[in-house]
């Protein structure tokens, strides 16, 4: 092979091995072409600048492409429920928001007090004349009752007159429990009749209505009273006790409408004798409660 003008070149590749660089002289002096080694360096490095971009872009989708496994591995983790799979089930994660909770509970309702003056198996708490009319006097309002003679019986017929002894028996009356109260000419018997429950009492009051009457008690500075005089008489009943009241003047006047005073004095004695028998069941129902 000849090497000469008008003979073939090869072309000599910079990422070939091994291959030639021909030099064009240009003329006889065989001086280096400087403007065809310029255009092949500027073409050398437009190749290598192509090559690192396309590197470039190559290395840039594979980054993306790792970013995105790393996504969908990370989803794929997750358990069913939405969260981790190494996390404690939700009912064992600590809430902050959470309130604690604590067991409903209710009182007992409150003992009724009727209930242990209903009938004799509950109203067990000591009775007497002290119990039911205590102290010397009692007062409502503005008025004063100074207490005169008391009396306690098996007898109920004994204490009473007009129809009542009757009704009593047959209602069935333990017991007769009475007190006399006085403001100034005014005096005032009241009569407690003890039964075993509440629906004797409940039918004696109903039947001694009219002409039934609890005797007055004389004694302790008090002189016999309505013993021929007309006087005011009452009836009622709480529980199992029927009370009744007769009430009128210590001259032997008749009570008439016009009576005011003496009006006011029995609906006194009946609202105290109601309040008394009423603290026996608030009493006992507070013991009961407590014990």
């Amino acid at each position: 092979m000849s090497y000469g003008q008008g003979g073939p070149q090869s072309q000599w590749d910079p990422w070939k091995p091994h291959s030639q660089q021909t030099w064009n002289s240009g003329g006889d002096d065989g001086t280096p072409d400087w403007a065809a080694l310029a255009e092949a360096s500027e073409t050398r490095n437009k190749r290598r600048k192509l090559l690192f971009v396309g590197a470039g872009a190559v290395a840039t989708i594979a980054v993306g492409t790792a970013v995105a496994m790393a996504v969908v591995s990370a989803n794929n983790d997750t358990s069913a429920s939405g969260g981790p799979t190494d996390l404690p089930a939700s009912a064992s994660v600590p809430s902050g928001s959470a309130t604690p909770s604590f067991a409903s509970t209710s009182a007992p309702p409150p003992l009724d007090p009727r209930d242990f003056i209903a009938s004799a198996k509950k109203d067990t708490a000591p009775l007497s004349a002290d119990t039911l009319f205590p102290g010397t006097q009692l007062t409502m309002g503005d008025t004063v009752y100074k207490k005169g003679a008391t009396a306690d019986t098996t007898n109920c017929a004994s204490a009473a007159s007009g129809n009542l002894p009757k009704i009593l028996t047959a209602g069935g009356c333990t017991r007769m429990i009475r007190a006399t109260y006085t403001n100034g000419g005014i005096a005032i018997t009241v009569g407690v009749a003890v039964f075993d429950d509440q629906a004797q009492a409940t039918k004696v009051r109903k039947q001694a209505a009219k002409k039934a009457v609890v005797r007055s008690l004389p004694g302790k500075g008090v002189k016999n009273f309505c013993n021929a005089a007309v006087c005011l008489t009452t009836t009622n009943a709480a529980g199992r006790y029927a009370y009744f009241t007769t009430g009128g003047f210590l001259d032997g006047k008749n009570v008439t409408n016009k009576d005011t005073k003496v009006f006011r004095a029995g609906t006194d004695l009946q609202q105290f004798t109601f309040n008394q028998i009423y603290r026996r069941g608030q009493a006992q129902a507070s013991a009961a409660a407590n014990g």
